[in-house]
C-alpha cells in the first residue's frame, strides 16, 4: 500500500533501524551512573547530542531530549514563560500553531496568564510585522511554527524574529527539521524524531544559552534539569542517526517530491470537481499538500481510499473524533470538510503518484453520487431557507449545492444550521463557487430554531 502520511509520521529511515539495534547492545544501561556499561550510554547519549545540534544549529548543552514533540511543546512554552515572568505573562501565538501550543496556551490563561492569536491569510501564512504588532510591554513568549502541519506552508521566521527585540521566539520545527536548514532567530526550538523517520517517543527541547527558562515540572536532575525522567538512550541514537542521514540525503530529495505534489498540486484539479488546493502554492514544505473536496464526508473518502490502497490523511472537520472544524484550515477561511493531506515520505515513486491520481476520480465521483448533485436549471425565486438543524457536515453545504439553482441571480438563500463547521464552509463554498457571502442571522429570524442563518446571494455566474 502507498504510503502517503509522512507528515502524521515518517516510515522508519533505515539508518534509525540499524542504530537502534546496535544501541541497544550497547547503549542500554543508565547514563547517569559511573560504571562502565553506564559510561558507554553516556559515550552514545553524547554523540547523539551532538549531532542533533549539529543539524539543528545549536549547542550541545542547549539539547534536551524529551518524551515526543508535543511534550517538547508543552515543556517550552511554560517553561519559557516562568522563565520570564518577571517582563509579565502575555503569549503570542499564529491561529494556526499545532495543537499541543492551543491546549498550553489554553492552560496558561486558565492560570491567569494572557494569550494572542495572531490570525492569517487565506494560504496559513501570518504577516511578520502582524505578529510583532501583536507583541505587548509584558509580551514573555511568542511561538511560530516553521511550517504548518495541515498545509505545508512556511512561516516567515527568520523575518518575525528580527522584528521581535529582546522577545524570546519559540519555533515549532517538527515538520521542517530534518528536511529543511532551520530558520534563524529562535530563541526555543522543538522537534520530533518521529517526523524525519527516526523512533517515535523522543522529542527535542533546544533552548539558547541566555534565554531563561524554568521548568514547569519538579526539579529532575536528568537533560538539563528540563525534562525528568529515565533517558532512552537507544531511541535517542537511531533519532539522531536517522537525522543526520534524512538531512544529508535532502536536497536531492526534496527537489525529486516536490515535483511529485507539483503533479498533484496541477493534476487534482483538472481531474476532480469542485477542488480547491489550498496552501501557499511556493512557500511550502516540499513533500506535502491538502486539498478540499466539495460535498464529500472527508472521513468517508479516507476509508474508500484506505479500500483502494492509500494510506493518507484529513483535515476535515467530519471526524468522529471530534466533530469540530480543523482550527487551521477555519483560520486561513477555506473549506473545512472533504480534506485530504498527501505527504510524501522519502522514496515515494512517479508510478505510485500516478496511481493515487488515476484512482482518486473514482473515489470521488461514488461518495458525490448518491447525494444527487446535478444542479436544476437557473430558477426563478427570489428567497429560500433550507434548514439542515441537526445535521452535520457536510450536509449544509451539499443541500445549498443542490438548491442553489432555484434562486435567481441576486437572490437570498438562507441556510439554518447548528453545526459549528457551516460557520466556516459556507463562505469557502461562497469562495470558491462565486457566490456572495452575506453573513449571519439568528435561525430564528427565518422560522428556525437554536442555530444561526448563514446568508448567501446568488449570482448569475454561478459554478459548483
Amino acid at each position: 500500500m502507498p504510503y502517503f502520511d509522512a507528515a502524521s509520521t515518517a516510515p522508519p529511515h533505515p539508518v534509525a533501524r540499524q542504530a537502534l539495534l546496535a544501541a541497544l547492545d550497547e547503549g542500554w544501561a543508565d547514563p547517569a551512573r559511573l560504571h562502565r556499561s553506564a559510561r558507554q550510554a553516556r559515550m552514545l547519549l553524547d554523540a547523539a547530542r551532538e549531532t542533533v545540534a549539529e543539524v539543528l544549529g545549536a549547542r550541545a548543552d542547549e539539547i534536551s531530549f524529551t518524551a515526543s514533540g508535543t511534550q517538547a511543546l508543552q515543556l517550552g512554552v511554560l517553561g519559557t514563560l516562568r522563565g520570564h515572568r518577571r517582563r509579565g505573562a502575555h503569549l503570542v501565538h499564529s491561529a494556526v500553531e499545532h495543537s499541543a501550543v492551543l491546549h498550553t496556551a489554553e492552560r496558561w490563561e486558565a492560570d491567569g496568564g494572557s494569550a494572542t492569536a495572531v490570525p492569517v491569510d487565506r494560504h496559513g501564512r501570518v504577516s511578520a510585522e502582524e505578529f510583532a504588532a501583536a507583541v505587548r510591554p509584558d509580551t514573555a513568549l511568542a511561538v511560530l511554527q516553521s511550517a504548518n502541519h495541515e498545509v505545508g506552508t512556511l512561516q516567515p521566521v527568520t523575518e518575525t524574529a528580527a522584528l521581535l527585540g529582546d522577545v524570546p521566539l519559540l519555533v515549532d520545527a517538527a515538520q521542517s527539521a530534518g528536511r529543511l536548514p532551520v530558520p534563524a532567530g529562535w530563541s526555543v526550538l522543538a522537534a520530533s524524531a518521529h517526523k524525519w523517520g527516526g523512533p517515535a517517543g523522543v522529542g527535542v527541547l533546544a533552548v539558547r544559552k541566555g534565554v531563561r527558562y524554568s521548568s514547569p515540572l519538579p526539579a529532575d536532575d536528568r537533560e538539563g534539569g528540563r525534562v525528568p525522567g529515565f533517558t532512552n538512550v537507544p531511541a535517542i541514537v537511531a533519532a539522531a542517526a536517522s537525522l543526520r542521514a534524512v538531512r544529508a540525503e535532502a536536497e536531492a530529495e526534496n527537489a525529486r517530491l516536490r515535483a511529485l505534489v507539483d503533479l498533484v498540486r496541477r493534476r487534482v484539479p483538472e481531474l476532480v470537481p469542485a477542488v480547491e488546493v489550498v496552501g501557499h502554492p511556493e512557500l511550502r514544505l516540499p513533500h506535502l499538500v491538502t486539498f478540499s473536496c466539495l460535498y464529500v464526508d472527508g472521513e468517508v473518502l479516507l476509508t474508500e481510499l484506505d479500500r483502494a490502497g492509500f494510506a493518507v490523511s484529513s483535515g476535515s472537520s467530519c471526524t468522529s473524533s471530534t466533530l469540530t472544524p480543523s482550527h487551521v484550515l477555519a483560520a486561513m477561511g477555506v473549506l473545512t470538510e472533504g480534506n485530504l493531506r498527501i505527504s510524501l515520505p522519502t522514496g515515494t515513486t512517479r508510478p505510485e503518484v500516478d496511481a493515487f491520481l488515476e484512482v482518486l476520480p473514482r473515489v470521488v465521483a461514488e461518495v458525490r453520487a448518491p447525494l444527487g448533485l446535478d444542479l436544476p436549471p437557473t430558477g426563478s425565486a427570489d428567497a429560500l431557507v433550507l434548514d439542515t438543524l441537526g445535521k452535520r457536515c457536510p450536509i449544509p453545504v451539499i443541500e445549498l449545492a443542490k438548491h442553489v439553482g432555484e434562486v435567481a441571480p441576486g437572490g437570498r438563500i438562507a441556510v439554518l444550521s447548528d453545526d459549528e463547521a457551516a460557520r466556516h464552509d459556507i463562505p469557502a463554498w461562497c469562495e470558491m463557487c462565486g457566490h456572495d457571502y452575506a453573513g449571519e442571522a439568528p435561525a430564528t429570524e427565518y422560522g428556525g430554531g437554536r442555530g444561526t442563518a448563514y446568508l448567501v446571494t446568488v449570482r448569475s455566474d454561478r459554478g459548483r
